[in-house]
């Protein structure tokens, strides 16, 4: 008697593959590409394949590896999940990881080396992060980071990589080391980020063993520890555009970052009732100062 392969649901796939999670890193690589100069006429084919690459591909590949790294986590903290649920039946989650992986490394090569070199990178990460024997989401320090870099850091400099490197012109140095500085920054800035989303799932972490920043440091102080990641590197972001001679773009980070800091209030007072709603409402107004932020480097070249 033949065995009947059971096939997932396309809206099952769609949901492991999170679409809401692709803003930021295609947010990200846009922020890269126009702080390097680029434009829509002459670079639009680079920008829709690296925003493509950074968002459906690399990031969605990182939300099905998390997936079904993360099925028995999520049995108890989010068992209508796809995996758990049984709408992605046996091994269909990994499989949807490798596949994913392999177009994504496929598509960068449109981009050069550079996009080649980038998707190794934050497919490592992805990697990384959810998969044993390293499965970096274990300590929320480490765990935070890695997504921090992947999603911003790497797809800024994506961005500016491959615009610079089509634009090949003399003033590459220059606006690399002012990209590499804002990468780095939003990176770090990130890392708050990622902590919002760990308050939803501190009783699964407890229990698998996942030491999340709320379970290491307790809610109210991992909270203090967010709010801190997001907000510091914004005021260096705001000192280094002044240096670069730049007061206006500087003026409207600080005045965001003085929008965030009454937001956050909210957000301190409860945190687990209210990181849902501060990553709605807090983490869009952190991210235009990143637009603003390449706005300037870019009103320089």
């Amino acid at each position: 008697m033949s065995r009947v392969i059971q096939l997932p649901q396309i809206s099952a796939i769609a949901e492991l593959f999170k679409p809401i999670t692709w803003f930021p890193p295609m947010w990200a690589f846009a922020c890269g590409a126009i702080g390097a100069g680029a434009y829509w006429g002459r670079d639009g084919w680079l920008i829709l394949i690296g925003m493509m690459l950074a968002g459906p591909l690399v990031c969605a590949t990182s939300q099905a590896v998390n997936d079904w790294f993360d099925r028995h986590v999520d049995a108890i903290n989010e068992p209508n999940r796809p995996i758990p649920s049984g709408r992605i039946p046996g091994h269909w989650g990994l499989f949807l990881a490798i596949t994913w992986t392999i177009v994504s490394l496929w598509v960068s090569t449109a981009l050069g080396w550079l996009g080649f070199t980038a998707a190794v990178i934050g497919l490592a990460l992805a990697w990384a992060y959810s998969a044993p024997p390293l499965r970096l989401k274990r300590n929320g320090w480490w765990g935070n980071a890695a997504c921090g870099i992947c999603y911003e850091g790497v797809a800024w400099l994506t961005g500016a990589a491959v615009v610079n490197n089509s634009l090949a012109n003399s003033g590459l140095a220059t606006i690399e080391m002012r990209g590499l500085f804002l990468a780095l920054a939003y990176s770090v800035a990130a890392h708050g980020i990622m902590t919002l989303n760990d308050f939803k799932s501190i009783k699964g972490d407890q229990l698998m063993g996942i030491a999340s920043l709320p379970v290491q440091l307790g809610v109210h102080r991992s909270a203090q520890v967010a709010a801190l990641f997001m907000l510091l590197p914004q005021v260096a972001v705001v000192l280094f555009l002044l240096n670069l001679g730049t007061p206006i773009y500087s003026l409207a980070i600080a005045a965001l970052i003085v929008v965030q800091c009454l937001m956050l209030k909210r957000f301190l007072a409860a945190p687990v009732e209210q990181a849902l709603w501060y990553s709605g409402f807090g983490v869009p107004v952190l991210v235009s100062g990143m637009m603003i932020s390449a706005f300037a480097v870019r009103s320089l070249i």
